[in-house]
């Protein structure tokens, strides 16, 4: 769980920093920006569900797994963003 926390707060970092700059952005990265935005919504909704599911192993174990994944996503996404944004 501690990993999830500290994936879901580097991704918190990074979508503040990106915030700023996706003022600027073209439609396209805005219209990826809300995607993000929605499957940041999914993966915190994930990680409390793994939370308050932590005494039932095999289910926490699945929305773990299924949360890593998803935050993997988001964070090539942002970073796909920065780049664009400094492109």
């Amino acid at each position: 769980m501690d990993e999830l926390n500290e994936l879901i707060a580097e991704l918190k970092q990074k979508r503040d920093e990106l915030r700023v700059q996706m003022n600027l952005a073209s439609r396209e990265l805005q219209d990826e920006w809300d995607e993000l935005e929605e499957k940041m919504g999914e993966l915190t909704d994930k990680a409390k569900r793994f939370a308050d599911d932590a005494d039932i192993k095999e289910t926490g174990s699945g929305i773990a797994e299924a949360a890593g994944r998803l935050g993997k996503e988001i964070k090539l996404g942002y970073e796909r963003l920065w780049k664009a944004l400094k492109d």
